[in-house]
């Protein structure tokens, strides 16, 4: 049984044994509402004090059936709260170690810094990827959303060091700071910056002179939330097909179209061979809108163009077909 609803069982007993008490007594010795219930608890209870008024025979016989009901009810009450509170405390203990373990064997994860309206939107689309990642945030309300959501993080200050190496910086993949302050963003970035040179930082800037300082800091990209909903409202109006055809290669609940950027791993079949000879347009039915070559973006490249290891592939197409594209380009077969 559910610790809980054996609590309440045990309770709701408890009650029933005491109402029957002061109702039996009422009933047997004619005594009032208050001196039977006084009675009954205090034989419940098993105090020794003395009775309210001398019992009769049937009084005595009524007194030792409640004892005998009484105490294994009251010490399977005591049991059961016991129980349900060190039950309680060993879960959450147990859970907090099992997320310690998880968070420990992260690599090449991705750190999200504040579970704001911004934050909770990017952890939702990292996994439904899925991405490992794991947030930082400081607020107590969040960090219990976070745990509701089913998410890895660790509550505190991400501009402080010990805070990021908790959430395990120096063996991440990236970082991402989406804190509503631009200067914690600022410092957020300065401090994961000297823990780990390598690190991808991506911030958030609010004003027009963050971006800069951001960059200074040293993120290697800098978004403005504003900037960029400004922008698609008014291209909402100006190229209303455009953005529609956008929505739908980038939409994560669509089900017909998807652009997704897929890495040449150096087992793939696909390592040096042209994009014409692959069959990825004749056998999958993909397309290739771009090509990444050495940081260096290629669109709509020339179907002669050879494909390397390490390259990255902008493939548009039905989501089965990206799929066993991401697999050909792992090296899982052929």
């Amino acid at each position: 049984m559910d610790p809980f609803r054996k609590v309440l069982f045990s309770l709701i007993s408890l009650v029933i044994l005491i109402g029957g008490g002061t109702v039996g007594y009422a009933a047997i010795e004619g005594w009032s509402a208050f001196e039977s219930l006084y009675m009954t608890v205090i034989t419940l209870a098993t105090v020794g004090y003395k009775e309210v008024h001398e019992l009769s025979y049937e009084g005595k016989v009524f007194t030792i059936v409640l004892i005998v009901f009484g105490t294994g009810n009251i010490a399977y009450t005591i049991g059961s709260m016991i129980q349900f509170m060190v039950e309680g405390q060993l879960r959450k203990l147990l859970g907090r170690k099992k997320l310690q373990k998880q968070i420990q064997n992260l690599k090449g994860h991705y750190i999200v810094c504040g579970y704001g309206r911004m934050g909770k939107l990017v952890s939702r689309e990292f996994a439904s990827k899925p991405l490992p990642f794991i947030v930082v945030e400081q607020s107590s309300e969040a960090c219990q959303r976070l745990e509701e959501d089913g998410h890895l993080f660790v509550q505190g200050d991400a501009t402080h060091d010990d805070v990021l190496e908790k959430a395990g910086i120096r063996n991440a993949e990236g970082l991402i700071t989406v804190v509503t302050s631009d200067s914690a963003n600022v410092f957020i970035t300065l401090t994961a910056r000297g823990i780990n040179h390598d690190l991808y930082i991506l911030a958030r800037a609010s004003e027009d002179g963050a971006k800069t300082k951001l960059m200074r800091a040293g993120a290697n990209k800098v978004v403005s939330p504003y900037t960029i909903g400004a922008s698609r409202i008014a291209q909402a109006i100006i190229r209303p097909s455009v953005v529609d055809f956008i929505d739908i290669a980038t939409g994560r609940e669509n089900l017909e179209l998807q652009i997704e950027e897929i890495k040449i791993c150096s087992k793939s079949t696909l390592s040096g061979k042209t994009l014409i000879n692959s069959g990825i347009r004749k056998e999958l039915g993909l397309i290739i809108v771009g090509i990444k070559k050495n940081q260096q973006m290629s669109f709509n490249p020339d179907p002669a163009t050879e494909i390397d290891t390490g390259d990255t592939l902008i493939a548009l197409g039905e989501p089965d077909a990206i799929t066993n594209l991401e697999v050909i380009a792992l090296g899982a077969r052929g």
